[in-house]
């Protein structure tokens, strides 16, 4: 079975990344990228102050039951060196987000690994990281808002990536 790794870049809710940490565990994603100001569970060598690590580690924990232990995960500041790493390791780049060139996530077709970049709940992927991205999926929209919630968002497409390709 394919490889599929989760990017996760500059998000701002400790619960979305918990949430987010729960379904790659679900789906099989093989990792997880927790880059830029992410929050990320308390890690060994952790910089931050104890106290700090503690309390976004419990926020993560809330919505990720665990799955902060069970899912092989590291944090990143910069996205860069982990997209470089990926790409040459022969990972397809897909960032999700809206742009006027994306593909429909119900289209997409690729085969082989993939690395799925997520963005900030409100900004979401950043223009330079969608210009060094292969492919920009979008998720069609049926109703009236414009988006979902990164957590919900990204379920979908890990599992259209995970059992539709």
């Amino acid at each position: 079975m394919n490889q599929t790794v989760l990017i996760v870049h500059n998000l701002r809710s400790a619960h979305n990344v918990g949430a987010l940490l729960r379904t790659s565990d679900g789906l099989g994603v093989n990792s997880v990228y927790l880059t830029g100001y992410t929050p990320y569970p308390i890690a060994s060598k952790d910089a931050r102050m104890p106290h700090v690590a503690a309390k976004v580690a419990r926020q993560i924990h809330k919505t990720a039951l665990g799955a902060e232990n069970t899912i092989k995960w590291q944090h990143c500041s910069d996205i860069s060196p982990v997209i470089s790493q990926l790409k040459n390791a022969g990972y397809s780049i897909c960032a999700l987000e809206q742009a006027k060139n994306s593909v429909g996530l119900n289209k997409y077709k690729q085969r082989g690994n993939v690395a799925l970049i997520l963005g900030n709940e409100i900004t979401g992927v950043e223009l330079d990281i969608l210009e060094v991205a292969d492919t920009i999926l979008e998720i069609p929209m049926l109703g009236a808002k414009e988006s979902f919630n990164v957590a919900q968002a990204a379920a979908m497409a890990l599992y259209h990536l995970k059992f539709y390709i």
